[in-house]
């Protein structure tokens, strides 16, 4: 992507006719429009994996709910994992240049790995905001609630820094791996040099947000490998062959759909956070309640990305690739690339479970929605009658595109949805 393209990004998000809540909200309109900024950043910078970008929505999440939180409002402090007190605010602040500090500060850290062409974006978007914000509002006023928004900001990421994923080298994948010994473990699934190990197989130690630590959600084990063509373990691989040889059209488009992949999609985490930010645009959300939603949904699945992840490498089990190759069909083909880490169970069902519990805690459980994630890709919007129907289809996805075993997926929507029941349980108004 070109910086012509992304600097013409922030000028056309700044330019838009704004969605309801804006017109009443301007805070509303500066969380909103910072957050369709990072989805594109995620989009183009090689470094955010899905987990990595968990992390990130979550923590710029509970930085948007402390900038937002009304009088009387519960903050997140002291019931995130050590999470402390936040600065006080002091009266008669404007409630948007409080988010606009607040955001400016924290988006270029926990975004921060973009290239030169990201940076320059973020530096328009600060610009074209602040500029916008300032009319009607005395100098000291604009000052103090910018300090106080970047105070919040600070306070976050230094929080952040001792969560044990604050930096990742070699994009998560370690420099010396030693496999599993035994036909049931992850071998690589990728010719890429880089991806013989795989990818941040320390993720499920880091310190989880809401959830009290990694394994809080833990599963069974995933049926007994077994060569044997009568076990259930040959049969869920005959599944995923057979059905990657017979799918429908509507098949394959949900399993494009869904896939999200790193470099071309803001990758699942972000393709919820567009879907949260479609419907506040939809409902008219005010800053406190959009705040909060995007911090219960980032914290869910980012919570989500360390369960997942900690179950993955608790079980080490091989891909439906490596098995049906080697003991059904040498040529088989899955339609989508299988990522570079262990089967059980399927992230993108964890952290699609973690935040369908959200979503459906926040808007009820009939809540009918159009998702147009990747209408720009060429993909048409999809309609869905609930949060859970979504998730649904995403999990089954991965059955559709051959890189996962049911008993992964169907598990792997349980473990989220353990996991994103610790996030509704947060208090805040």
């Amino acid at each position: 992507m070109t910086g012509r393209f992304l600097v013409a990004l922030v000028m056309l998000v700044c330019s838009l006719a704004l969605p309801a809540q804006a017109k009443d909200d301007p805070a509303a309109r500066v969380l909103t429009q910072w957050h369709r900024l990072v989805l594109e950043l995620v989009r183009h910078t090689p470094t955010y994996s899905p987990p990595v970008a968990s992390r990130s929505f979550a923590y710029l999440g509970v930085t948007a709910w402390e900038a937002a939180r009304p009088e009387g409002s519960t903050s997140l402090a002291g019931q995130l994992t050590d999470m402390p007190p936040m600065p006080d605010a002091a009266p008669g602040l404007d409630p948007a240049l409080v988010m606009q500090g607040a955001m400016a500060r924290a988006v270029p850290h926990f975004f921060g790995n973009t290239g030169p062409t990201g940076q320059r974006a973020m530096a328009a978007m600060e610009h074209q905001l602040s500029e916008s914000l300032q009319p009607g509002v005395a100098p000291s006023v604009r000052e103090a609630s910018l300090a106080h928004g970047k105070a919040i900001a600070d306070a976050v990421i230094l929080w952040a820094s001792g969560d044990g994923a604050d930096r990742i080298e070699n994009m998560g994948f370690p420099l010396e791996w030693t496999l599993t010994p035994g036909p049931a473990h992850w071998v690589p699934t990728s010719a890429i040099v880089q991806q013989q190990a795989p990818l941040l197989p320390d993720w499920g130690k880091q310190r989880p947000f809401a959830m009290p630590e990694g394994n809080a959600c833990p599963l069974p084990p995933p049926p007994a490998y077994s060569e044997d063509p009568g076990s259930p373990f040959h049969a869920e691989a005959v599944e995923v062959l057979e059905t990657v040889r017979n799918l429908t059209d509507d098949q394959k488009i949900i399993a494009r759909f869904w896939s999200d992949d790193p470099m071309l999609s803001p990758t699942p985490p972000g393709h919820w956070v567009t879907i949260l930010l479609d419907i506040s645009d939809r409902e008219g959300l005010d800053a406190p309640a959009l705040a909060d939603a995007l911090a219960r949904l980032g914290i869910a699945v980012a919570d989500a990305f360390i369960g997942c992840w900690y179950t993955k490498y608790d079980y080490d089990l091989l891909r439906p690739v490596t098995y049906i190759r080697r003991v059904i069909d040498p040529a088989f083909e899955p339609i989508l690339i299988t990522p570079p880490f262990p089967e059980y169970p399927s992230g993108h069902s964890t952290q699609s479970g973690a935040a369908a519990a959200v979503l459906t805690a926040l808007f009820g459980e009939a809540y009918a929605f159009v998702d147009a994630t990747h209408e720009d890709d060429g993909l048409a919007p999809r309609h869905f009658t609930s949060f859970a129907a979504a998730a649904e289809e995403a999990a089954m996805s991965r059955l559709y595109g051959g890189i996962h075993f049911r008993s992964a997926i169907e598990r792997g929507l349980d473990q989220g949805a353990c996991i994103g029941a610790h996030a509704n349980g947060l208090k805040t108004r």
